[in-house]
């Protein structure tokens, strides 16, 4: 068993099994013990999906109201015609055939790439590198599109991507535990509240089972959802 540290044992027994309004969430989660970095805040989120049925799937992205608090490391794969742009808005690598020989030789720095649909049949030979890694560009999560600049530019400056995993858990960034408890709530509820609109016409039964709050050396709080819905 993993030995958790006398700081987490704390934070542990102060976050307790208690169901929160989201906005206590928030504060709870903010009382925990310090770090010597400023820890990234995740809502986490059960739902009561068939991760095997395709039709209940969800993915996508999402631009919270106050960002995450962290720029993000973008790559376009474009028509080198279109390279410049996409650099300028935000892009640190941009091109087509270049590009995709450097990422296909093991050059992974970066955290999304964005690609052009003029592109995409040279790019998708990519899917068994950056597949594993989430980092494939998709349309189902904004990431292959003709508008190649506006992409870039809205995940440069923090727009999160999701998807659920095979036991129907999903999850994104909400912030920094440096953030003030109005910006967190604000995007947490925005997350919140995008996931629920994602709800598969298919699905029987309950769709959110579980809401939780959590940073990334500290326990989990979780939120009451008849107050978060």
């Amino acid at each position: 068993m993993k030995k958790r540290s006398k700081r987490y044992s704390a934070d542990a027994q102060k976050a307790g099994d208690e169901l929160l309004p989201l906005a206590d969430a928030v504060k709870k989660v903010k009382t925990f013990g310090s770090t010597k970095f400023d820890q990234t805040v995740e809502c986490v989120m059960h739902l009561g999906i068939d991760a095997k049925q395709a039709d209940q799937m969800i993915r996508g992205a999402i631009s919270l109201p106050n960002g995450i608090g962290k720029a993000r490391k973008v790559i376009a794969f474009c028509e080198d015609s279109d390279a410049d742009a996409a650099k300028a808005a935000g892009a640190i690598e941009a091109g087509c055939d270049d590009l995709i020989k450097k990422v296909s030789d093991g050059w992974m720095d970066f955290d999304v790439a964005i690609a052009s649909p003029k592109v995409m049949g040279k790019a998708g030979k990519l899917g068994r590198v950056l597949g594993p890694q989430g980092k494939m560009p998709s349309p189902k999560n904004g990431t292959v599109t003709p508008d190649v600049v506006t992409a870039v530019k809205e995940f440069a400056a923090g727009k999160v991507e999701f998807r659920n995993d095979s036991g129907g858990n999903i999850h994104a960034v909400v912030g920094k535990l440096s953030f003030d408890e109005g910006k967190l709530q604000e995007n947490a509820q925005a997350f919140i509240d995008h996931i629920k609109r994602l709800k598969p016409q298919s699905l029987k039964g309950t769709y959110i089972k579980k809401i939780c709050l959590t940073a990334t050396m500290s326990p989990s709080v979780l939120v009451d959802l008849s107050v978060a819905l």
